[in-house]
């Protein structure tokens, strides 16, 4: 993505990169090795069809919980125990925050990038692609901030 990158600002590089950091950036996965296999982190920082993007890890868990295959499909199932957590698709968003990534009956992720089964590059082409790429992501990062805010605050 240099060519892409190159071609944006410093400064709105260096401020999407301070948003990225703060808590709703983060999601929690198991850490510890299963048969020495590699982790959920680990599948969705090296699958290409992934590239590390969340709105496509999302999608992967959505299709868990529907038993349905994704490019995540092994390590997700090798922590089937994690995710049996949550009963369901519903209880893992609620229980992270991620209703803003999700359609209102949770029947669909809302992706940052195009999208087309796993079939679309998972990273942006061109600055246009970026743009949109990066107000989609800011925009969800912000919201589930306000979330996990108003949530702390009713549970006082």
């Amino acid at each position: 993505m240099n060519h892409v990158v190159e071609r944006v600002p410093t400064d709105e590089i260096n401020s999407f990169f301070s948003l990225c950091p703060t808590i709703a950036g983060f999601i929690i996965f198991p850490v510890k090795k299963i048969d020495n296999k590699m982790t959920i982190t680990g599948a969705r920082g090296i699958n290409h069809k992934i590239q590390d993007r969340f709105d496509l890890t999302l999608e992967c868990i959505r299709r868990f919980y529907l038993k349905e295959s994704s490019p995540l499909s092994d390590p997700l199932e090798r922590y089937s125990q994690f995710f049996n957590l949550f009963d369901d698709f519903k209880g893992y968003v609620n229980f992270f925050h991620l209703q803003d990534s999700v359609e209102k009956d949770y029947s669909e992720v809302k992706f940052w990038h195009l999208f087309n089964n796993f079939d679309y590059s998972p990273l942006p082409k061109n600055i246009d692609e970026y743009q949109s790429y990066k107000i989609r992501v800011i925009d969800f990062i912000k919201a589930r901030n306000q979330r996990m805010l108003n949530s702390t605050k009713q549970n006082q």
